[in-house]
């Protein structure tokens, strides 16, 4: 019983090794909004934009932004 227990939990083990880390990163929010009608954009979608960067609101149109920094930069 102890090694049908053991083989499960190496099994659980292995398999949750090879699940994806998850890259997904969202767009930070837009707390500014722009003066202009119709702003002018950058990108439209993710294929507009450069390897690793995400087609995002700003605060005057759309543009190509790269991932956040995983660790929070203070400067304080």
């Amino acid at each position: 019983m102890k090694t049908v227990a053991a083989l499960l939990l190496v099994g659980m083990l292995v398999l949750w090794t090879e699940l994806p880390a998850g890259t997904a990163w969202s767009c930070p929010p837009v707390r500014i909004t722009c003066a202009m009608v119709n702003p002018p954009n950058a990108c439209y979608t993710d294929q507009h934009c450069p390897r690793l960067q995400k087609c995002c609101p700003s605060f005057c149109g759309r543009r190509c932004r790269s991932r956040p920094p995983a660790i929070p930069i203070s400067y304080g």
